[in-house]
Formats: C-alpha cells, structure tokens, sequence
C-alpha cells in the first residue's frame, strides 16, 4: 500500500551538488552565490584539514570571508556539545559551517547546523557511506551508533580528486552501504504490507536505483581509479536524497543495518560500518528469498568482506549478532520480524550464504 501523500511534510534538498576533478576550489563561488556570512566556521579532523580543510580556508580567506577552524574527532555526544561550546566562544551572531572530512565529520556539522540553526556545506574527504547528503547523522552514544534528524547541507562539494587520495577501502565500503539500500527496500515493503507502514514509492524507487547502479557497475569500481569515485559518489548523494523524500532513513537502512549496528552494540568489530552492512545484505537477502549470490558476487569485485573472518569477528559473534538485531529498532518491521530469529536459524543462514 502506498501512503505517500497520506500527510503533508516538508522534503529538502541540497541547492547545489557538485561532484567531479577540482570542484573544491568552487567553494566560494557556492558561498557567494547563496549570499553565505561573512563568517565561516570549518569542522574537520586532523588528517581531513591536511587533504582538504587548509585548501577551503585558504579560498575562503581569499575571498575576504573570516574563517574560524574547529578540530574534532568521533561523532559522539561529547563532541557535539564541545563544538557548540566552541562556536559560542567564536561570539559570532551569524555564520555558516562547512563540514570537511569523512562521515564523523559531516555527521556533527549536519547535527550542529540543526541545533544552531546554520547552513552547512558538506566536503567530504572519503566516501565510506551514503551520509554525505542526507538529513541523518549517526551520533554515538555509549558506543552505539543511534541515527537521528539533522540538517540537509546547503551544498555539497565532492571532489574526486581528493576522495581518491584516500584509501580505496572507504569507497568499497561507501559502495556496499548503497548496495544495502536494496534489501532496506525490501523490508520496507514488507513492513508496508503487514504493518501498513507509510510508504513512499518516489523514496523506494531511488533508493533502489542506486543499489542497482553499484551493482551493474561493480567491475568498474577499482583502486587508483578517479572514473571509479564518479562512478560511486553519485549513487550515494541520490541515496541520501531519498532519506530526505522519505522523511525517515527508512529507504536506506532495514534489517542489515541493525545487523551492523548489533556489532556495534557487542563491540566485537573494527570493519567499517559498510562493510559489517554489506555482509549483512547477503543474509537479509537469503531470509527474502531473493538473488542473495548477485550481492556476494559484486562485494567480492569491488573489494568488500564477505565472510565473518574478513570482518575480523568469530563465526560466534556473528550469530549472535543476528540473534539480537532485531532489538536494535524496536520501531522498524523488518525480516527479523518483532522476535528475532533463533541461533540454529542464524547458524543456518550464514552456513548457506557462506557468511561463515
């Protein structure tokens, strides 16, 4: 059933995306042309300001804007409080925040611009997940990733020349969290069937198409390839997108992911939080009865785990992962079903897909 237009709500979008060779140094063009303040403030890390923050300063400063720079580390509680602290401090009573750097980074800008009621623009430095141009930040709280409502970026600026210089692993993983979005669909669905969820099919429908497009053009995607960052960022802004037609990240995130953040909450697993999503795919996509091996296949080409030990965890720990994955959103009907599955069932779905 489709309840697009049972109720009214407000989609936002960026105003401007720019993806391609170079297009950082079009960082004041978009904040001229959106009539930005005067006064800038940059979020980034370490690592992100030697890539890519100095250079967007330098240009901002050029161009006669004042340009405060905020360093941060993890998106968790303590670090959003610190960085408001610190804008408060900066005593400016209008500016714009400019977030560089990888998902963390983004995440706290987009969630500092809803709390203080500022444009943003988003740079990233690597493209590990579909987050870059979403109304979602994931925000750790005692160590568990929650999702929740943030800003949608004035703009986006993706520069492949910088997302290249990063290590192909993130990109690999960005591409896997868009090929999850695919069983993320189907769980929607199947909670719109039986639980008559809302249900957007403009949402369902980009969502899907990204995941396909990771798919189709896997081969494609290769280490010390820029065609291949193109080939990637593109499918993650319009997954993002989605979360804002949606009004939820509902389009993007179903049992797989709660499958990821289940290690999360067991705190058994350093792999990147699209990684852990696309091994969890391949078994959402087996309890759906679905082409579970299409999903494997194209991991595996672009470089992604596809086992428990390429995670880095025990077959054990895996299991019990699945088990308890249904715990993690009590509010989101999913495969998993409201009881979970039990740990013969989970033993048995990652023996067949190969998982472990």
């Amino acid at each position: 059933m489709n309840n697009e237009f049972t109720k009214s709500k407000i989609m936002e979008f960026p105003s401007a995306i720019l993806a391609g060779h170079g297009v950082i140094n079009q960082v004041a063009d978009i904040c001229n042309k959106y009539n930005l303040p005067e006064d800038a403030i940059i979020i980034t890390g370490e690592n992100s300001y030697r890539f890519a923050g100095n250079i967007v300063e330098r240009i901002l400063k050029d161009n006669k804007y004042r340009v405060n720079v905020i360093f941060t580390k993890e998106a968790s509680t303590d670090n959003l409080d610190a960085i408001i602290s610190g804008i408060k401090t900066i005593n400016r009573k209008k500016f714009f925040l400019v977030g560089v750097g990888g998902g963390s980074k983004i995440d706290l800008t987009k969630l500092v611009a809803f709390k203080l009621h500022a444009q943003y623009i988003s740079i990233p430095t690597i493209a590990s997940h579909d987050g870059i141009s979403s109304p979602r930040a994931s925000l750790k709280n005692e160590n568990i990733p929650v999702s929740i409502e943030a800003s949608i970026p004035l703009a986006v600026i993706a520069d492949t020349e910088i997302i290249l210089r990063a290590p192909f692993r993130f990109l690999a993983s960005g591409c896997a969290d868009v090929i999850s979005n695919i069983t993320a669909v189907m769980d929607w669905k199947l909670a719109s069937r039986l639980r008559n969820e809302p249900y957007s099919s403009s949402a369902a429908t980009l969502a899907q198409y990204t995941a396909e497009t990771i798919l189709d053009n896997a081969k494609n995607i290769k280490p010390e390839l820029e065609e291949s960052v193109w080939v990637s960022i593109k499918p993650m802004l319009i997954s993002g997108i989605s979360m804002s037609i949606a009004g939820s990240s509902r389009p993007t995130s179903g049992a797989e992911h709660m499958f990821s953040h289940a290690l999360d909450r067991l705190g058994v697993s350093k792999a990147l939080h699209g990684e852990q999503c696309g091994i969890g795919t391949i078994m959402m996509m087996y309890l759906h009865g679905g082409d579970w091996e299409r999903i494997k296949e194209a991991l595996k080409t672009i470089g992604t785990p596809t086992t428990a030990k390429g995670l880095g965890i025990s077959d054990n720990d895996l299991i019990k992962a699945l088990t308890i994955a249904h715990e993690i959103r009590h509010d989101r009907y999913t495969i998993l079903g409201d009881k979970g599955i039990s740990k013969e069932s989970a033993y048995n779905v990652a023996k067949a897909t190969g998982v472990i």
